[in-house]
């Protein structure tokens, strides 16, 4: 009886297994317990069990070790499949921070994208510390055409009458104060309106500050709390803008040739004092 309890427990590890020496059948092994007296078997055993349980603890090794390098495989093609963030420069991200007069209206900007851009205003200076800025978003539809109707773009080129046809923004986010405007709210807003733009630019779009907009009629429609200060277009950028050196004394006026929208920069020798 001990020797068939025995021989069960064994195939049955076999069988969990699912392996065999070569040398080694399940047949042989039935065959050999079913018609061999008593006095072999107990010769044989140590000789069978022996082979099996060597091989049997290999398997299992053999099945820890594929399982290692199966899940070590699962690892690397998950990691294949991660996107690589470029990460720009200060330097980079300011070079490409423009205002855009112009958009492709192919690209929609969504509400995840605008509050992601307003969330920098949790992590960015405060004058005083006080954070009274409050800030409304709105997407592509109804509200984004009544904020059209209602700003000025390009004013230093009016002949142009910028945003062309079938370029508009739309996409903004509108600035707001708690509190009456001071020297102090309007370095926040220079602060979040800059820490917006370069969010922006980092994740690929581009913007233009508003403030030639009818501030009663903004608050108005959007039954604003405060009073709006300001508009940041957020969209993608279908221009051509580059940056020219300019002295202190030279004209300052961005224009277009071409196609092509130059803005001068003064250089760094005519701002130090």
């Amino acid at each position: 009886m001990t020797v068939i309890i025995l021989f069960i427990n064994y195939l049955s590890l076999i069988i969990e297994t699912k392996c065999l020496p070569h040398y080694v059948s399940c047949k042989g092994l039935i065959s050999i317990f079913l018609f061999k007296p008593a006095w072999e078997l107990y010769f044989l055993m140590p000789i069978i069990f022996g082979t099996c349980d060597s091989f049997v603890s290999l398997q299992k090794k053999k099945i820890m070790a594929d399982g290692y390098i199966e899940k070590k495989m699962e690892d690397f093609k998950s990691n294949s499949r991660k996107v690589n963030v470029k990460h720009h420069s200060l330097d980079a991200l300011m070079e490409k921070n423009r205002s855009y007069r112009g958009y492709d209206k192919n690209y929609v900007v969504k509400k995840e994208m605008l509050e992601r851009i307003v969330n920098v205003n949790t992590k960015i200076a405060s004058a005083k510390n006080q954070q009274v800025l409050r800030f409304r978003l709105v997407t592509k539809g109804e509200d984004a055409d009544f904020i059209l109707e209602n700003i000025k773009l390009g004013g230093m080129l009016p002949e142009l009458h910028l945003p062309f046809p079938g370029t508009e923004p739309e996409s903004f986010i509108i600035v707001c104060s708690t509190v009456p405007e001071t020297k102090f709210v309007d370095i926040d807003l220079g602060i979040s309106l800059q820490s917006m733009s370069l969010k922006a630019t980092e994740m690929g779009l581009n913007g233009i500050v508003i403030c030639a907009f009818n501030k009663a009629k903004i608050a108005e429609h959007f039954n604003l709390p405060f009073e709006p200060l300001a508009i940041l277009a957020i969209g993608k950028g279908s221009e051509e803008i580059k940056l020219v050196k300019t002295g202190k004394d030279a004209s300052r006026a961005y224009y277009r040739e071409d196609g092509v929208h130059y803005v001068p920069k003064v250089i760094l020798q005519d701002i130090m004092i």
